[in-house]
C-alpha cells in the first residue's frame, strides 16, 4: 500500500509532452526540498513512463534539469513513484516492465491519495 504524502503530482501524458515530465519532478523535487513528503502518480498514457529508461533523452532545456537527472533526485531525497494498474493494464504494460522502484496502485488507493494531501499539481 502506498504511504501517505503531503504532495501529489499528476501525470497523464507520456513522452509526447516532455513539459509537463518536466514540471512534475522538477515540482516533486522542489517538495521534497521543502521538507514535504511527495508522490508522482503516473496515471492513463504516462504509466508507459514506469518503463526502465522512459525518461532518458527527454531534456526540454534551461532552465530546467533533463527529466532522467529529475527523476533519480526525487527518488533519492525519499519520493515516491505510483504507477496505475487499471492504467497499466489498459495500456499494454506489464508489471515486470516497470522500473522496480515504482510502486503500482489500484483505483481504490488513488482517492484517499489525493483526499490526504495538502497539496496537489495535475499535469493533464
Amino acid at each position: 500500500m502506498a504511504k501517505q504524502t503531503d504532495y501529489v503530482s499528476t501525470l497523464f501524458n507520456n513522452a509526447d509532452d516532455p513539459n509537463k515530465i518536466t514540471v512534475a519532478y522538477t515540482m516533486g523535487v522542489q517538495a521534497l526540498a521543502q521538507g514535504h513528503s511527495a508522490t508522482i502518480m503516473l496515471m492513463v498514457d504516462a504509466v508507459h513512463l514506469a518503463k526502465k529508461g522512459a525518461l532518458e533523452g527527454i531534456d526540454i532545456g534551461a532552465p530546467f534539469q533533463p527529466a532522467q537527472p529529475l527523476q533519480e533526485a526525487f527518488l533519492k531525497e525519499g519520493g515516491q513513484i505510483l504507477v496505475c494498474k487499471a492504467c497499466m493494464v489498459h495500456n499494454g504494460v506489464s508489471e515486470d516492465e516497470i522500473d522496480e522502484r515504482m510502486q503500482v496502485i489500484t483505483a481504490e488507493e488513488v482517492v484517499p491519495m489525493l483526499m490526504g494531501a495538502k497539496g496537489s499539481l495535475q499535469l493533464t
